[in-house]
């Protein structure tokens, strides 16, 4: 039953959102294009490293730019990550931190991928690859955590949850689920609410090498904080299979004896707890 629900689901989101028989809804649309290269004009340049450090102490000398955000054809933000980390390291070292930065490259936020996290969801769907991780954004109290749904069957299109506070004091959370259509030509999600309504899309195009996502979110739903989660989530698409295969192989390695469970230090102060007498 829930597979033919989800079927007719799809099906809605090739129209506009809200429904066959409700109007069109008033849309907040963005573009996430990650690039194929490093060879961009944000890091072209003897010195340029250099100064977007300056610019930003979040801007760590390993940071390599791969992707931006445009809003009617312009670049908004940019999308960064830590290549010593991904790309150099290996077992238990290997992390993923993908940044974000507005066009005047302004710190706006910070997807880490958790390893212990993800390493004991892993465990727990006995094998099956569970991604976790947690956003940071500025000015914005909240650490989000954004996982991937551990209740999957093989060839079933994967989904990843998440929630945003609106109101700290009060205790407000706003609940929001992402599935993977069906049947796409590209990484096709769709983004639904703590009430399962559909009120977004993510649009893969399938011609693009690197990656390549038209966002539109409906205008009565549509957030800062939300709108930035789900440009570090498109960015995170990228690294999402390696990622996977990290976690199988980190899995397999702990089960043999090759590696030994070990979180940086980094990572480590995310599970802190807040009420620890310091």
């Amino acid at each position: 039953m829930s597979g033919a629900v989800d079927a007719v689901a799809d099906k809605l989101g090739d129209q506009e959102l809200g429904g066959a028989d409700s109007p069109p809804q008033p849309m907040r649309e963005f573009e996430v294009d990650l690039w194929l290269t490093d060879l961009n004009s944000t890091e072209i340049g003897i010195y340029q490293n250099s100064r977007n450090r300056a610019k930003s102490r979040q801007f760590t000398a390993d940071m390599d730019i791969f992707g931006e955000i445009k809003e009617k054809g312009e670049r908004v933000a940019l999308l960064g990550y830590r290549s010593e980390l991904w790309d150099k390291k290996t077992g238990m070292d290997k992390r993923l931190v993908i940044k974000l930065f507005s066009d005047k490259m302004n710190w706006r936020g910070t997807l880490d991928m958790m390893l212990g996290r993800s390493l004991q969801l892993t465990h727990g769907a006995k094998g099956i690859p569970v991604t976790a991780f947690s956003v940071n954004l500025a000015n914005h109290d909240q650490i989000i955590q954004l996982e991937r749904s551990a209740s999957k069957w093989p060839m079933m299109p994967e989904n990843f949850s998440f929630f945003v506070m609106k109101n700290l004091k009060e205790g407000q959370p706003a609940f929001f689920r992402l599935r993977r259509n069906w049947v796409s030509t590209g990484d096709d999600y769709i983004l639904y609410d703590g009430n399962d309504r559909q009120i977004g899309k993510l649009n893969g195009r399938f011609f693009s090498i690197a990656g390549k996502w038209k966002v539109q979110l409906a205008k009565d739903v549509a957030d800062t904080r939300l709108e930035l989660v789900l440009q570090l989530f498109c960015g995170m698409l990228k690294f999402h299979g390696a990622a996977q295969q990290h976690l199988e192989d980190l899995r397999r390695g702990m089960r043999r004896g090759t590696w030994v469970p070990q979180l940086d230090a980094q990572e480590s102060d995310l599970y802190l707890n807040p009420r620890r007498t310091r």
